[in-house]
Order: structure tokens, then C-alpha cells, then sequence
């Protein structure tokens, strides 16, 4: 006998689908132009590319994929840094991060710029941007895979 009091389920926020936010196309063209310099600088061992510019410029590349990815599905992180940025892909987009979180959050250790009396960078290494350029790589194939 069918229970007379149950209604439909309740919807939770997360079921709740949000128009994609304008210019996703845009920042994810602009993360793989920032991927495709970093790349280059790094392949043609280019001066002026120091490691710590080339790991921003990779961080800017990951930052400009999830955020295309996440606005063109409508949502957005909480804040910029690896640990947000993978957070919110883990919420709204799990798919698509798998096997990269923990690589991308490891990538926060390099640069603590938010607090301008405790600032600390770490120059990454040649081995260290090697593998930097690949995670990038493989978060681009997975947020540009349909």
C-alpha cells in the first residue's frame, strides 16, 4: 500500500541547473594561450622565463580552464587559489578533476601572497615545472572533453 503522505523528493541545491555565465568560451581560450606560452618559454628554455614566472603563468592557465568550465556551467568557487578552484570543480564538474586534485592543490605551496608580512615563494624546479606543464595538460583534455 502506497504511503498516502509521501510527496515528491525534495530538491537540494545542487540539483538546481544555472545558465552558464557569459564569456566561459573566453577565459577558456585565454587558458590554453597562457598554456601554449608557458609551454613554449618552458620547451625553448626561454631567459626571461624564470621558474617563478613560468609557474605563474601555468597558474594562470589553470586558473582561466576551471573557471571556464565552471562558468560555463553557471557556477563559480568561493575564492582563486588551487585548493577553492579544485573545490569548486569537485562540487559542480567531479568528472573532470579526477586524478588531478591533489596535484593541483599541491600547487598553493610555491606562492603564499595573501599576507603581505608572511609572503613566501618557492622557485620550483626544472623536474618541478616538467611535471607542471603536464598536469596542466591533462586538466585542459579533461575540461575541453564533451
Amino acid at each position: 500500500m502506497a504511503n498516502p503522505f509521501a510527496g515528491p523528493p525534495l530538491v537540494g541545491f545542487a540539483d538546481i541547473r544555472t545558465p552558464a555565465i557569459d564569456n566561459w568560451e573566453q577565459y577558456r581560450l585565454e587558458g590554453q594561450q597562457y598554456l601554449n606560452l608557458a609551454d613554449a618559454a618552458f620547451t625553448r628554455k626561454k631567459a626571461a622565463f624564470t621558474p617563478i614566472i613560468l609557474y605563474n603563468i601555468f597558474a594562470m592557465a589553470i586558473e582561466k580552464l576551471v573557471m571556464g568550465a565552471l562558468m560555463e556551467v553557471g557556477r563559480l568557487p568561493f575564492n582563486h587559489t588551487m585548493y577553492d578552484l579544485v573545490e569548486a570543480m569537485e562540487l559542480w564538474l567531479p568528472e573532470k578533476i579526477v586524478g588531478l586534485g591533489e596535484r593541483l592543490r599541491a600547487l598553493d605551496r610555491y606562492q603564499e601572497i595573501c599576507d603581505l608580512e608572511n609572503t613566501r615563494i618557492i622557485e620550483p624546479t626544472v623536474k618541478e615545472l616538467e611535471q607542471m606543464l603536464r598536469l596542466s595538460r591533462e586538466l585542459e583534455r579533461s575540461v575541453l572533453a564533451g
